[in-house]
Formats: structure tokens, C-alpha cells, sequence
């Protein structure tokens, strides 16, 4: 197990109107940006233009589950235990080497 900081800034969906809207309407996503929903145990892709990475985190922050390359038009699997699931570019995961059971920390903005 590992700690990752997420290199970007990371926006809290606030209320369930903030986590029902989510990226829904946007062309792209930048790659030092990610969207936080909480509480947040499963997520979609309908009515969205690009694909996303999703890691699904504990209270804790640590992932349970993740979600490499999720196309549109796509549900993801229930995560039992998740308090949150962290939307980011497709590609970061990969990037900063996000494994199941690492501890994943940011700073929130918005």
C-alpha cells in the first residue's frame, strides 16, 4: 500500500443535485482536474462525451475499487464500503500508478 497525491485540483459535487449533474454536459475533461462525489457507491457514464477514470475510496481514503477507461454510456459495478468516487482523465490512473488498497489524498477546491 501506497499514498497518492492527486496532482490537480479536485472540485467536491456538492448536494445531490451536484452529484446527479456530475460531468454531464461537458466535452472534455482537463487532466489536473477531478470531481468528487460523496456519498457515492456506483456511477454512470450516460449522457457524457469522453471517457473518465474512476477510483471508488473508503472513509479513508483508501481505493476499493477502480474504474480505468470508462467509456460513455456505461454503468460501473455497486462498491460495497465506498464513501466517495473520485472522477478524473482517462489515463490518470495509469499515470500515477493508483493500485486497490493504495491511500489516495488531494486538497479540495469549489
Amino acid at each position: 500500500m501506497s499514498e497518492i497525491l492527486f496532482p490537480g485540483r479536485v472540485v467536491y459535487a456538492r448536494g445531490s443535485l451536484g452529484r446527479t449533474k456530475g460531468l454531464l454536459g461537458r466535452d472534455a475533461m482537463r487532466r489536473d482536474e477531478a470531481l468528487w462525489l460523496s456519498p457515492c457507491k456506483s456511477v454512470h457514464t450516460f449522457g457524457m462525451r469522453f471517457p473518465i477514470d474512476v477510483a471508488f475510496l473508503d472513509a479513508g481514503g483508501t481505493i476499493l475499487h477502480l474504474v480505468p477507461g470508462m467509456r460513455p454510456r456505461r454503468f460501473s459495478r455497486i462498491v460495497w464500503g465506498a464513501r466517495g468516487a473520485l472522477e478524473m482523465h482517462a489515463g490518470t490512473l495509469e499515470a500515477v500508478g493508483a493500485r486497490v488498497g493504495d491511500v489516495v489524498r488531494w486538497a479540495l477546491s469549489g
